[in-house]
């Protein structure tokens, strides 16, 4: 199985397996799921030998309902009308019938369980074999299932289980008869299986580590992803240390590290100072011939590093205007024109998000994915930007330049770097706007886990990036999808674009929340999900003034208007109508507010200009009737709390705090 699919089978499967066992009498432990490349194990400890009795209850018609009713439910049940007996269920008398069911054998509940286990099996990518009811990622060849030293009597479709497993296919026995299920575990590992995902990632990391000690090191942390995709590639870890021509090295060290990755699943082998060392550490599935294992990777791998220099050495002789013109040849989508195309809406649309006119992002916005037209990014498409920025420096263009056109690209999956200089963020904030606003508007945005055009991945990207540069807090993304869809070769509805904005808004709840923001500040800084960087100094804002006394007197005051105005009632009133001291003092302070309160204010200022209202607000509720006779008046009142209830309405969503 694939690395993903073997982690989220397992995940299926121990979650399939504890419901379904919780959903049956009979007792067990611990519920233990290993993955390897060719066989899914669960292992269930202290299994009880059967359920215990038990007496269910039927239950029948209410208690007085027609004889015709309670005549048909005992018929039904096979028992005279006068044996039935009076329950409640839910807290409404009932007749029921009491019917004892002896528990079954542990066998029994095993195979019934198991069989729907197995049969739900299913992946990203499913393909069927010669047994039409089965469909997986992989053909399913055997089935093992044991109850102490007993075969479960399972049976999926036309596969039944048994006590014999495969193990290695180079092993001198690569079918086995297991004893027990006690013994399962230990038969795998006898003959060289690693069950555990955990002690295959240790034997890799430290067979590595144990190759390279004297001349270098594997970067662990670094490489934990790739780590992570060995560990499900084999069963029995066996590290060998290979090397390749130091000539190579002469490549970018992205170009290097993108073949042994992506291509081959090697371990670059790095100096202390982080340089590549011309080594590398592939790892094999049990026992091998090491000279001739590493003979043949290194043969491999010198063939790829070959096609790697050609297209390297090709495309910095290619003048970067050429290579522009082949974007034009590129097809993004066959409604959304050319890369040519989205190219120059990425252009236009991080010009207006620009803060101010820049020359570096100008000439940096001429050349965003130019590389696409390279050969070497034709065959490594990871490595987009990489390569923009080498090819770049090549042409004689500025850092500044070079670098904000790697920095579009950025970030390209969760957790990785993100732009560091402004126009390399505008170029990436106006990529990733153009493709959502496009693909809503064409594919629609994704739902559930489907996601196949990596819509939620650019949403995250968006606000990952107007988060990591508070100095755009003022670009509003929202309106940034509205001048994206404004660009599109295609009609993008308002509908559309709402649609767009409220899933940045949930991916923005989402993230708030995982980061462990308490979920009513979360929703009270929403209104302002459109500028990511302008909610996080809300939130954090908000986590200093909760305590305050004073803020929270102001926002109490705040949501007690709120409470007592209808809906719909406008701010505004005549303040010749307000007579009453209370009403005069609360309309000054008012007024004295909403004259020194800035447009873009934050929740600090706000509290500091706005702390005043909170003792008039108070003594108005007092001493003031507002729901006067005189309709007039009344109207006066209304406004006046209704302009009180406006005053913040721009900066937090207030009922969603819980103060």
């Amino acid at each position: 199985m694939p690395p993903s699919e073997a982690r989220s089978a397992a995940a299926y499967v121990r979650r399939e397996l504890t419901e379904r066992l919780g959903g049956t009498r009979l007792a067990h432990g611990d519920v233990r799921v290993h993955a390897t490349p060719r066989r899914l194990i669960a292992v269930v400890t202290e299994v009880a030998a059967r359920e215990p009795d038990h007496e269910r209850t039927v239950k029948g018609p209410k208690v007085g309902a027609p004889e015709k009713a309670v005549a048909g439910f005992a018929r039904s049940q096979g028992v005279p009308v006068e044996t039935l007996e009076t329950a409640e269920v839910g807290g409404v008398p009932h007749l029921v019938v009491r019917r004892p069911e002896v528990g079954r054998a542990a066998p029994a509940v095993l195979a019934d369980v198991l069989a729907k286990v197995v049969g739900g099996l299913r992946s990203a990518k499913n393909m069927r074999w010669n047994d039409p009811q089965l469909s997986f990622t992989r053909p399913i060849r055997w089935l093992v299932a044991l109850w102490g030293d007993e075969v479960v009597p399972l049976a999926v479709s036309s596969l039944l289980a048994g006590r014999e497993t495969r193990v290695l296919r180079t092993a001198e026995r690569p079918v086995l008869a297991v004893a027990s299920a006690e013994t399962f575990m230990e038969t795998l590992a006898v003959n060289g299986v690693v069950a555990d995902a955990e002690d295959r990632r240790e034997l890799i990391v430290t067979g590595a580590q144990d190759l390279v000690w004297d001349t270098g090191r594997i970067d662990v942390a670094g490489e934990a992803a790739l780590i992570d995709q060995i560990t499900y590639l084999v069963e029995q870890p066996t590290p060998l240390l290979g090397t390749f021509d130091e000539r190579y090295l002469e490549l970018p060290a992205a170009v290097l590290t993108t073949v042994m990755r992506k291509h081959q699943r090697y371990l670059p082998v790095r100096a202390a100072d982080g340089t590549l060392l011309p080594m590398f550490v592939t790892v094999a599935n049990g026992p091998v011939d090491v000279e001739l294992v590493r003979a043949g990777n290194e043969a491999v791998l010198r063939a790829r590093y070959e096609d790697a220099a050609f297209f390297y050495r090709a495309d910095r002789q290619t003048p970067l205007a050429a290579m522009r013109d082949k974007l034009g040849q590129l097809t993004f989508t066959d409604k959304l024109g050319s890369m040519a195309d989205r190219a120059g809406r990425i252009a236009a649309l991080a010009a207006e998000l620009a803060p101010r006119p820049s020359a570096t992002l100008e000439r940096a916005a001429q050349l965003v994915k130019v590389d696409l037209g390279s050969q070497l990014v034709t065959e490594m498409t990871s490595l987009a930007g990489v390569m923009a920025r080498d090819y770049a420096r090549n042409a004689g263009e500025t850092e500044a330049v070079a670098q904000a056109v790697y920095e579009a690209e950025l970030p390209r999956s969760a957790g990785d770097d993100l732009p560091a200089s402004l126009p390399g963020a505008l170029l990436s904030l106006a990529d990733r706007l153009d493709l959502v606003a496009g693909l809503a508007a064409t594919v629609g945005l994704p739902t559930g886990s489907s996601d196949p055009f990596a819509v939620r991945r650019a949403v995250l990207g968006l606000l990952a990036v107007h988060r990591a540069h508070p100095e755009l807090s003022g670009v509003d993304l929202t309106a940034g999808l509205a001048a994206a869809g404004a660009l599109q070769p295609v009609d993008v509805p308002a509908a559309v674009l709402a649609d767009a904005g409220a899933f940045l808004a949930g991916r923005l709840e989402q993230v708030l929340t995982e980061e462990g923001h308490p979920v009513d500040r979360v929703r009270a800084v929403l209104p302002h999900a459109g500028r990511p960087a302008f909610a996080d100094l809300l939130l954090a804002q908000l986590g200093r003034l909760i305590a305050d006394p004073g803020f929270r007197a102001l926002a109490e005051a705040i949501q007690r208007a709120r409470r007592i105005v209808p809906d719909g009632t406008a701010a505004g009133y005549d303040p010749a109508l307000l007579k009453e001291p209370a009403e005069v003092s609360l309309h000054e302070t008012v007024r004295a507010v909403r004259a020194g309160l800035p447009a873009d204010t934050d929740l600090s200022g706000f509290t500091a200009l706005a702390g005043p209202l909170t003792t008039p607000v108070t003594v108005f509720f007092d001493e003031v009737f507002v729901m006067a006779d005189d309709p007039a008046l009344r109207a006066a009142r209304l406004g006046l709390l209704a302009t009180v209830r406006d005053l913040g309405a721009g900066l937090l969503d207030w009922p969603q705090l819980r103060l």
